[in-house]
């Protein structure tokens, strides 16, 4: 077993520190490793839970997602706690919930001026405290103050002795991703599915299932492709406890789908067709034909950043490079962040041939009010990644 754990960007003075953790070994051990982690940075500790439900989680894990049930024996390890014991909730690994406001494009080999399938997205949320995210969401007003919800994300290089190895961006869940690429090409980002009409999460215990936030690991254990990823999510069990995530998957033979869950639990793949495959924060599978609504206050912007993106990237042949100012184009900063306290947090390129992740970080805002960034730094799945 070998981890490492270190500050690679951000720090004191700035609005985030951001973590990289490289773990590898057995499952069980990498789980150990990032209970480990939790604990120290997030003062996790393991809470009690309806036991009968958390059986039957452990038994779905078990079946459905053996990766993540040894992780969670690695976490009792972590903690000393008994992995047996059905009233504990051994996952979540500092429960507070995710989503984000962000945009996300997929560009086909064919389509870029590398030859490589590009997958580029920005991480958009608030700067603010998880309490005060939810008031502003018509949640109750915070009784003290917190840390902002998103100033202390990780990037988690996995490599597993079976398994794919992985590397994951998260925000606050040490057992959660916001996006990540396997070492097949295989990369997902996740994203919240309607702003406009996004509210506080119900209060309740984790289900059976996969979480909305714990969905791009899963998909990233147990796939190589998208066909293998349709397969995989039509067959999995899923929940999102009120904050619906929706998701952009791609893999390094040119092929994409937005995944989406409707009315009444329906599911629905939409397909790329063409070069690029691009998703903002509403729900593609109920888009009508012709001109998208106008924006207001609390769209987020999601149908102009959609609509750009569609532009930026139809008919033209792109690069890395231009990927990156589209991609800033359309972010959040002080000047155009509207009535909610939004910053593009990172922008993220995947590779999906070179199966690296490369990522900026915000630091804090200019006198003018624009984004202090870090160096963009580059992350891969493989062993010597950096």
């Amino acid at each position: 077993m070998s981890v490492t754990s270190e500050i690679i960007a951000g720090g004191d003075g700035d609005f985030m520190t951001v973590r990289k953790v490289t773990a590898a070994g057995g499952q069980r051990e990498i789980g150990r490793a990032l209970a480990a982690e939790a604990v120290a940075t997030f003062g996790w500790a393991p809470v009690l839970v309806d036991p009968v439900v958390n059986r039957a989680r452990r038994t779905w894990f078990e079946r459905n997602w053996p990766q993540h049930h040894e992780r969670m024996r690695g976490a009792a390890e972590a903690v000393g706690a008994d992995f047996d014991d059905d009233r504990v909730h051994l996952d979540g690994l500092t429960g507070v919930p995710s989503g984000s406001a962000c945009s996300v494009t997929y560009l086909r080999p064919s389509a870029t001026k590398e030859g490589h399938g590009l997958f580029g997205r920005n991480y958009d949320f608030f700067t603010t405290s998880a309490e005060e995210i939810f008031a502003a969401l018509g949640g109750p007003e915070p009784t003290a103050p917190r840390p902002p919800m998103a100033s202390t994300p990780y990037v988690i290089n996995s490599i597993p002795d079976a398994g794919p190895s992985t590397t994951v961006l998260i925000m606050n869940e040490l057992d959660s991703c916001m996006e990540g690429i396997n070492e097949h090409g295989l990369a997902v980002a996740l994203l919240i599915a309607d702003a406009e009409n996004t509210t506080p999460p119900v209060e309740a215990g984790p289900q059976v299932g996969i979480s909305s936030a714990q969905l791009p690991r899963f998909v990233l254990d147990t796939c190589a492709t998208v066909d293998e990823a349709k397969q995989a999510l039509l067959g999995a069990k899923q929940y999102d406890l009120g904050v619906p995530l929706h998701y952009l998957i791609a893999d390094a033979a040119g092929n994409a789908f937005i995944w989406e869950r409707g009315d009444a639990g329906t599911e629905h793949i939409v397909d790329i067709d063409g070069d690029a495959l691009c998703l903002t924060n509403h729900l593609v599978h109920k888009q009508q034909a012709g001109e998208l609504p106008p924006d207001n206050e609390e769209t987020l912007r999601t149908y102009g950043r959609y609509q750009e993106l569609l532009d930026r990237t139809g008919g033209s042949v792109m690069s890395g490079e231009l990927l990156r100012a589209t991609l800033d184009e359309i972010g959040f900063d002080a000047t155009n962040a509207g009535l909610y306290p939004v910053r593009t947090l990172w922008r993220t390129v995947f590779d999906l041939d070179e199966r690296t992740m490369s990522t900026r970080f915000y630091l804090g805002d200019t006198a003018t009010g624009g984004l202090r960034h870090s160096a963009e730094l580059t992350f891969g799945p493989g062993l010597l990644a950096g």
